[in-house]
């Protein structure tokens, strides 16, 4: 039986960084975008509850895929195991410069 792919995902929205656990990653029919399927999050079996997973868990809730701009991913990286799923600020005074994904090559003359 072949394992089970996982992958860690980190992209921007709003000046925050998401980081989030996802099975399938691919991508979409629409070009310039990359779709995260079948989310993971932690079942909160312990007393200890992480409160920004807990937050991550309640903004994709029924969420069965989430279309991300290609732009805007950092990072996706296949791991082992699962690890804390998170929003982080982004610190500083330097923000992401919107860029075209598409530049059409002018002609040669």
């Amino acid at each position: 039986m072949p394992s089970e792919h996982l992958y860690r995902v980190r992209f921007f929205s709003q000046d925050k960084i998401y980081e989030i656990y996802a099975r399938e990653v691919f991508q979409g029919e629409l070009y310039g975008f990359v779709v995260l399927e079948d989310l993971v999050f932690d079942a909160n079996t312990t007393l200890v509850v992480d409160p920004s997973e807990e937050k991550l868990k309640s903004e994709f809730e029924g969420v069965r895929q989430t279309v991300v701009p290609m732009h805007s991913i950092i990072r996706i990286d296949e791991v082992a195991k699962k690890g804390t799923s998170k929003i982080t600020d982004v610190k500083g005074n330097v923000s992401q410069f919107p860029s075209p994904v598409y530049t059409p090559r002018t002609p040669e003359t």
